[in-house]
């Protein structure tokens, strides 16, 4: 089966009455059993001399129809047109044959077009040849890794790709023309692949999406949908793009310029805000994260009453990102006014008073009035005052504690489950490293969350708030207490390659439970991030575990093989990034053998003209 336009340009006529090809196709052949093996796989075969050929029909089977009732079965729906005293299954095959020779040879003539300019130049440095043959062997396994099934001591090389694209931008390589084609056709088919692809790419896979339909996500993706954005300083070109552009050419102008002039960007969508699309405007404010600052919180405030729900709702966490905003300081004083200390028991406690109503205030500053399913209404608006409100309120509103003792106290009345999680999504919401610390506790504390944290997802979400290096040290804590089944969450927000204190926990994990004498499949994940995020370094540990270990009695059959075949892979994985990263290298300038003379250096020599 073929898709997209065929060579040429022109446009598919299968499945049209009166098409020559699919008048003839009944009499195609595709090699089945029936066939005279002898001849040619799409000849017809010679009419009996006794016997008149049937006429053909006038209209062939679509090739959608084709399909259905290859997946319905010939029992359950017989093909058109079946040619009587043939099998059902041969008939299909038949005309399956004649139309993948019309839907490959019909074409309708494309219309004439003007020839394509040359492509631009690329002026970064060429990719050295090794690094390019890496490349074309790492495209060439997209389909191989797409078909699944059991690698065995393969690695997937589909895998190491963006590992690859990250580093070949980060030197800054240009992209062999010749494998444009496959670069872009794997980035088609894998969207997060998308962003380092094209970077990598340049402005010639862009040159390429404007010729083939399968392509334009690249337009797409591409600043201005491919076009030049004009120079912020050139006031009169933005202004036109702004007011004149598609959605997409304003969408990405304004993403520019929040990036080089974030003030800028903001006038530009406050001139035009009363009169844009309500979608345009949620979409338009979404933009205003990049470099979103307290110049931006007079529009923020003006969009807290629009009428759209989610333009307001988007309005009102923007605000609450900025801690010195209004918004801010009024969800203060709404939750202090839940949260406080009771100083009335033996020991201090916090009180906790949710509010007893949502009013038309609240709904402005973007508290959502209706709960969801499950949730009481008051549970619901504490958690959104105490998530929009500041971090920083609480050590002065509960005695001056640390954050790691404000979490540490109980809470009054069964309602430290919400007030934690409503501090961790703050946590999140503020990237408050502080705060985020005293939540996720020691990685000692059982796998379902520490003093804040309700499941691992929340953990990771808080992990994510720290630095790499303590972050890597945090999750090597919680895998040397409860190993690597209940860690894949945790795994995957950390730095690659993995610091050396959790790439060593990592290795020790999985040398633990090889010995346990079982292989459970929740280790295929994490041994497929070992392979991608391990330092190559760890190869030579690992090389003592490649052997098939003595199975004990009570493991399970087979066991040892499979974890023999898993450290094969990683290994051979970890040997093939090292290999990825020399070949990346630029190569060193040639030194001169030892002993050998320095060059004095060349004085010109006289010219002609001089000595005449």
């Amino acid at each position: 089966m073929m898709n997209g336009t065929p060579p040429g340009g022109g446009t598919r006529a299968d499945g049209e009455a009166g098409d020559p090809v699919g008048s003839r196709g009944s009499s195609a052949r595709t090699g089945h059993p029936s066939a005279d093996s002898s001849a040619h796989p799409l000849q017809a075969p010679a009419a009996s001399p006794t016997a008149a050929a049937p006429s053909p029909p006038a209209t062939a089977p679509s090739w959608e129809d084709l399909v259905t009732t290859a997946l319905l079965g010939t029992d359950r729906r017989a093909p058109a047109h079946v040619v009587p005293g043939r099998p059902a299954p041969v008939a299909l095959l038949d005309a399956a044959a004649a139309a993948t020779v019309r839907r490959r040879a019909g074409l309708r003539p494309a219309r004439a077009a003007r020839r394509p300019g040359p492509a631009p130049a690329d002026p970064r440095p060429a990719l050295p040849a090794p690094a390019a043959r890496r490349l074309s062997v790492l495209l060439a396994d997209r389909s191989g890794g797409a078909a699944g099934g059991r690698r065995g001591g393969s690695p997937d090389l589909m895998e190491l790709l963006p590992q690859w694209l990250a580093a070949a931008n980060a030197h800054g390589y240009a992209a062999p023309p010749q494998l444009l084609p496959a670069l872009l056709d794997a980035a088609r088919g894998r969207t997060d692949l998308r962003p380092a692809a094209l970077a990598f790419a340049g402005p010639r896979a862009l040159w390429l999406a404007r010729l083939n339909p399968d392509w334009r996500f690249a337009l797409r993706a591409a600043p201005g949908g491919g076009a030049a954005l004009p120079d912020p300083a050139d006031a009169e070109a933005v202004r036109r793009l702004w007011q004149e552009g598609l959605f997409a050419e304003r969408a990405a102008l304004l993403g520019a310029l929040r990036v080089r002039t974030p003030g800028l960007g903001r006038d530009l969508l406050a001139s035009t805000w009363a009169t844009e699309r309500a979608e345009d405007r949620l979409m338009f404010l979404d933009s205003l994260r990049t470099g979103l600052s307290d110049a931006d919180e007079p529009f923020l405030e003006q969009a807290l009453g629009d009428r759209s729900r989610n333009v307001r709702a988007t309005a009102a966490e923007l605000l609450s990102a900025l801690p010195g905003s209004a918004l801010a300081a009024r969800m203060a004083v709404r939750a202090s006014a839940c949260v406080a200390l009771d100083r009335t028991g033996s020991a201090p406690a916090i009180a906790v008073e949710a509010p007893l109503e949502c009013d038309a205030a609240m709904e402005r500053d973007g508290v959502v009035a209706a709960p969801p399913a499950g949730r009481g209404e008051r549970s619901w608006w504490l958690d959104q005052l105490v998530e929009a409100a500041p971090l920083g309120i609480w050590p002065g509103r509960l005695g001056g504690r640390t954050p790691q003792e404000i979490v540490a106290l109980p809470v009054a009345d069964g309602w430290q489950g919400e007030l934690h999680a409503a501090w961790c999504r703050a946590a999140v919401r503020q990237r408050d490293a502080g705060w985020s610390r005293a939540l996720l506790g020691s990685p000692s504390a059982p796998e379902a969350g520490g003093p804040g944290a309700v499941s691992l997802a929340e953990r990771a979400k808080l992990l994510a708030a720290l630095d790499p290096a303590e972050r890597a040290v945090w999750v090597a804590g919680f895998i040397a207490t409860h190993g690597l089944s209940e860690a894949f969450q945790l795994l995957g927000v950390c730095a690659v390659p993995w610091a050396p204190p959790l790439g060593q926990a990592v290795v020790d994990a999985l040398n633990i439970a090889r010995d346990a004498g079982s292989y459970p499949w929740s280790f295929s994940g994490v041994m497929g991030l070992a392979e991608r995020c391990l330092d190559p370094a760890e190869a030579v540990r690992l090389e003592g575990l490649l052997a098939v270990p003595d199975e004990r009695e009570d493991a399970a059959p087979g066991a040892g093989g499979y974890w023999a075949e898993a450290f094969q892979r990683l290994v051979t994985t970890l040997r093939l990034r090292a290999a990825m990263t020399r070949e990346l290298s630029p190569p060193a300038p040639a030194t001169p053998p030892p002993g050998t003379p320095a060059q004095p250096p060349q004085t010109p020599s006289p010219s002609r003209e001089a000595a005449a």
